[in-house]
């Protein structure tokens, strides 16, 4: 008798008899897996989650419960706070922002459907003040709603598109709302009947031919073999946690130390693989050091070992952060003046590394050579004071010049510095949630959503915050949907 593996489906023939027999039978139960339950279910299909862990909530626990929302003119909180959102500038930013990268059928869909997805999310009873927190921060530690979470203000994204912000956070005071959410979400499902098995491993999809048809799970030290009549949905997370699919697909990640997840090893991703299905955009992935808080850093001036600067700090953290880990020597340096000095907090772990009543006087403590630091800062201080940044297109307010003596470098050491990340490369997927093989063609019977596919989030340049948790939601309810209405042959079991 065959065993049941990650890399390859168990022939339907060596199935010793079904345990379980469900409509739907979901891998998961963070965002996206709760999401494609609560639709399977809605649709009429017996539906069941196996989650590995000891209860749901995943990595969409563990974020800030931020969804990135907009387009049709606005959410009406955009537009009580002032901003217009058009659907054709929600849609470019998110192709621009994520470009070259990313799955333009799947922009267009959820340009169109994000404000009939927020009603969703708060029907299912997930709040929102419905409040405008403007600045620039990361996460906020108060309970409202909207916030600038991109690009959308930077160049080149705002000379593209009309900028709004659209990140959505759930009312929650301090950070982690992701908490709440799932939590919100775990009761929807509690109240639809919807069977949950914890301590529920994946071992192994079954196949009868290229069909999938089922699925093998470790519970109790035994193995259990689920009949789905239906589909599988693979809502596993990605695979920041695998050091040797990092090794082989996303090798740059590897210099940093803080993985965003809870066993996020990639074994949604490898049974998807196994079934015949493609992985794609493997090596990109979201990093960032929340140098942003206090805000006042903000407005400072990022420098590699070389002492030039490599992007438009006015830019998401994310953005700044993923295009550091691009520079050499594995540090780059954040430079600021007296008024723009605040210390990070101590999470960052960022350390003061230069002072100076110059930047001749910085790039000397730096040991950097001669009229390369100073001689950025010289060009950067000429151009902001005329309010403009030729080389980067910086933009006013956080466009200003650095000048006002004491000076400082801080630097943001890749292995050292809190860097925290997470994959975004994954099953290649059709805006169902159908897993497709190499030529494009769905694999009857296999689903996938989330941190497992390839979605909305599909280059770590261009991240928004609020994005993953808006491809987990909208993309989950959307392959738990398709995977309820499939209709699969007769099997003789």
């Amino acid at each position: 008798m065959s065993a049941p593996s990650l890399h390859r489906p168990l022939p339907l023939a060596s199935v010793p008899h079904w345990d379980m027999e469900v409509d739907v039978a979901i891998v998961g139960f963070g965002a996206a897996g709760a999401c494609a339950a609560l639709e399977a279910a809605r649709a009429g299909a017996r539906t069941a989650i196996f989650e590995r862990s000891g209860g749901p909530g995943g990595a969409s626990a563990l974020s800030g419960g931020e969804i990135y929302l907009g387009g049709g003119g606005g959410t009406e909180i955009q537009r009580n706070a002032g901003f217009v959102d058009a659907t054709e500038d929600f849609e470019t930013y998110l192709k621009a922002s994520n470009a070259p990268y990313g799955d333009a059928e799947k922009y267009a869909l959820y340009a169109r459907s994000a404000l009939d997805h927020f009603a969703w999310l708060k029907a299912m009873g997930v709040p929102y003040k419905g409040t405008y927190l403007p600045g620039k921060i990361i996460e906020p530690t108060t309970d409202d709603t909207l916030i600038w979470s991109g690009s959308e203000a930077a160049a080149p994204f705002c000379d593209l598109a009309q900028a709004a912000p659209r990140g959505h956070v759930v009312q929650h005071v301090g950070w982690g709302g992701g908490k709440l959410l799932m939590k919100v979400l775990a009761a929807r499902v509690g109240e639809a009947g919807i069977d949950v098995r914890v301590n529920a491993r994946a071992t192994g999809l079954i196949a009868d031919g290229a069909q999938v048809v089922g699925l093998v799970v470790r519970i109790d030290n035994r193995d259990v073999h689920v009949r789905a009549h239906r589909g599988v949905v693979l809502a596993a997370g990605g695979f920041c946690m695998n050091r040797t699919m990092l090794e082989r697909y996303a090798p740059q990640a590897l210099a940093l130390n803080d993985p965003i997840g809870v066993v996020d090893d990639g074994a949604g991703i490898m049974l998807g693989l196994g079934a015949g299905g493609d992985a794609i955009h493997m090596d990109q992935f979201f990093t960032t050091c929340p140098w942003t808080i206090p805000e006042p850093l903000s407005q400072g001036v990022f420098v590699n070992v070389r002492g030039q600067r490599f992007i438009n700090e006015d830019c998401y953290h994310g953005r700044v952060s993923r295009t550091a880990i691009d520079q050499p020597s594995g540090k780059v340096y954040l430079l600021v003046d007296a008024s723009a000095f605040a210390r990070p907090i101590d999470a960052a772990r960022i350390s003061l590394a230069a002072t100076g009543e110059t930047w001749e006087d910085v790039e000397r403590e730096l040991a950097l050579p001669e009229n390369t630091l100073a001689a950025t800062m010289a060009f950067y201080n000429q151009h902001a004071a005329e309010g403009r940044d030729p080389l980067f297109g910086k933009r006013p307010p956080i466009l200003r010049p650095l000048a006002e003596a004491p000076f400082a470098a801080f630097e943001l050491d890749f292995a050292g510095s809190y860097f925290s990340f997470f994959t975004l490369g994954g099953l290649r997927t059709s805006v169902d949630g159908e897993v497709l093989d190499r030529a494009g063609a769905a694999i009857p019977g296999l689903f996938a959503a989330g941190r497992t596919t390839s979605g909305l989030p599909a280059s770590g340049y261009g991240y928004s915050s609020g994005l993953s948790l808006a491809d987990c939601t909208f993309f989950g309810r959307r392959a738990g949907a398709k995977a309820a209405a499939e209709a699969q042959g007769v099997i003789d079991d």
